[in-house]
């Protein structure tokens, strides 16, 4: 038995008996599932670290069965935006859903991270009032990375033959095989692929501020779909 402290996303909250909660958290050391016993009652010091589109500091007590007990949660960050636009909490609830599925498979500290850019980006530009479309590229930035943590990152350096890729040719995707492949009528050229590099090699904010990006964003949805599709769990 030991006390885990770290930070955690709550993914789902299930009420449980008359006062009780039981959690998805992920955490940097993966998804754990706990219990917060007496959460629902009024004057519960839990209640206010375990909020939806935040980020706590948590104890979890973790002895030899798979629920853990939750002994203590303080709230660090609070999303709120994703609360005031539907818009957004679509967003979010998918982005939560899709981390939650790849950490089943793999236990990686990149999970948490990638979702808590995430969340930060969306508050960051959804208070700015942002009109270009980061929306967007928030959601294939993640999806792109959630990917590359699960071991099933898409391929920017060869095309479906092994044969490196060429600024000059067009691409498109082969479901198949799961890869780009030439095609004089295909969506992708040489600065989509750029940004996905970008965007598999930096923080999300950074890849925010590519000059004109929202030009390319059809053609990059286009890919992460394709990706998703094959790699659909």
């Amino acid at each position: 038995m030991r006390d885990l402290r770290t930070k955690a996303i709550v993914l789902k909250r299930t009420d449980y008996g008359e006062a009780d909660r039981i959690l998805q958290l992920l955490t940097p050391e993966g998804k754990k599932s706990v219990m917060a016993k007496g959460v629902r009652r009024e004057k519960s010091k839990l209640a206010g670290g375990i909020e939806l589109f935040s980020v706590s500091e948590v104890v979890i007590h973790e002895g030899k069965g798979e629920l853990g007990i939750l002994t203590s949660a303080k709230l660090l960050e609070h999303y709120d935006a994703f609360v005031r636009d539907i818009e957004l909490l679509e967003l979010g609830g998918n982005l939560m859903r899709d981390a939650s599925r790849r950490a089943e498979q793999v236990d990686s500290e990149e999970f948490f991270n990638i979702l808590r850019q995430s969340l930060q980006s969306a508050q960051k530009h959804a208070l700015e009032g942002s009109e270009t479309r980061w929306k967007e590229l928030l959601r294939a930035w993640a999806s792109m990375n959630l990917l590359r943590a699960s071991g099933e990152e898409i391929n920017l350096k060869y095309d479906v033959s092994g044969v490196r890729l060429d600024p000059g040719t067009r691409y498109a995707w082969d479901a198949e095989n799961a890869a780009l492949m030439p095609h004089e009528a295909g969506r992708v050229g040489a600065d989509h692929i750029k940004m996905m590099r970008v965007m598999m090699a930096t923080p999300l904010e950074v890849a925010m501020k590519v000059v004109g990006y929202g030009e390319l964003m059809d053609e990059i949805n286009y890919v992460v779909r394709c990706a998703e599709k094959a790699t659909s769990l």
